[in-house]
């Protein structure tokens, strides 16, 4: 009788050991997350996140926190927010943590009060752009590129930047008619995140646009469509896609090229909070302290095929590797309340009328 609560004394040890680990450099109390999230026992987490790249992260955060079960639902964008807006307005059971590439869309329910507000022991290794209000995280350094056919595409006629892209159009619109494909701004709200930040950072953005419309630019509402066109040489080039993605493909697609542009490159950012109506906030904690954690991060950029955000990360998808590639044009987007203008009505209506108008030049 002895040996059996001998060894169930072991077993206790050995979960109290589980319940008591906290991270490194973390205060001692936030063994009392632990143990909380712990007795949550699950955690609820809706995302745009391929759970292909997930899948790394979701594995690695279960060796940490063996108790907790996360249910990991992906969904496009506009699901994702549907569902969730849905959920609550039933005062039902929702999602615990929202992971998402629309950082804008992020902001907004932030802003309308849906984000829980809590100050992760990671902040000081955070960039101040890359959080908002302590409830809208940044979790990782995207850059936005080119793709491109390489056997469809002469080398000297690759667009390094923005401008290059532009005098190609220009220069042969009807060589390139119906061989362009980006965002849909209309249908995409990552589209029309891109595009309305090309503004901001492109003098000559509505001139750009305007060439699309004359080369009958192929407008579509996935970033692999957009690549999966350019590798089945239905298009010639590819504007706007998520660097991870188009490395991703490219590692199994030797024709694609991929051009981050010297002019400026855009870095977008899959932003986390935890929900205002989470019914395990604590495991919520747990995943964003961890998504934000060197060690997640480090999973993020060299298994997850993501870019991470930290500048003590190693390797190329990282942002010292991003610096490394394209020195200072990289232009991250903050995540801030200026995401909140272009969703307007008002500017919205401006936006997409003007939209109209250059899809319509000829």
């Amino acid at each position: 009788m002895s040996r059996i609560f001998a060894a169930i004394a072991i077993v206790i040890a050995a979960v109290a050991n589980v319940i008591a680990q906290v991270p490194p450099g973390y205060p001692a109390e936030y063994a009392g997350v632990i143990e909380a999230a712990d007795r949550e026992g699950r955690l609820v987490v809706y995302s745009t996140t391929d759970r292909s790249a997930a899948a790394q992260l979701l594995r690695d955060f279960a060796e940490v926190y063996p108790l907790l079960r996360v249910d990991y639902i992906e969904l496009n964008s506009g699901k994702l927010y549907q569902r969730f807006r849905a959920e609550v307005a039933a005062g039902g059971d929702t999602a615990d943590l929202l992971w998402a590439s629309a950082m804008d869309e992020q902001i907004k329910l932030a802003d309308a009060g849906y984000a829980a507000t809590y100050a992760s022991p990671e902040l000081p290794a955070l960039p101040t752009w890359a959080v908002w209000r302590n409830q809208a995280y940044g979790t990782t350094y995207e850059p936005v590129t080119f793709v491109y056919n390489k056997q469809l595409l002469r080398a000297s006629d690759v667009p390094r930047d923005h401008s290059a892209l532009l005098t190609l159009l220009n220069g042969a619109a009807s060589v390139y008619k119906g061989r362009i494909s980006a965002y849909d701004p209309e249908k995409s709200g990552t589209g029309y995140l891109f595009a309305n930040e090309d503004v901001r950072n492109f003098p000559q953005a509505w001139e750009l646009f305007r060439a699309f419309g004359k080369s009958s630019i192929v407008l579509r509402t996935g970033a692999d469509d957009i690549i999966e066109g350019v590798i089945e040489g239905e298009q010639t080039i590819g504007y706007g896609v998520f660097g991870s993605y188009a490395a991703a493909r490219a590692r199994r697609a030797p024709d694609l090229g991929i051009v981050a542009p010297s002019d400026y490159t855009l870095i977008v950012s899959r932003v986390a909070l935890i929900t205002a109506q989470a019914k395990r906030p604590n495991a919520a904690k747990l995943f964003l302290d961890y998504l934000l954690s060197q060690r997640g991060q480090n999973i993020i950029a060299n298994r997850a095929g993501l870019y991470a955000m930290r500048n003590d990360v190693p390797g190329e998808m990282t942002a010292p590797g991003v610096a490394a590639l394209i020195g200072d044009k990289a232009r991250p987007i903050p995540i801030g309340p200026e995401l909140l203008g272009p969703l307007t009505e008002q500017h919205r209506k401006e936006f997409l009328q003007k939209w109209q108008a250059a899809m319509k030049a000829q």
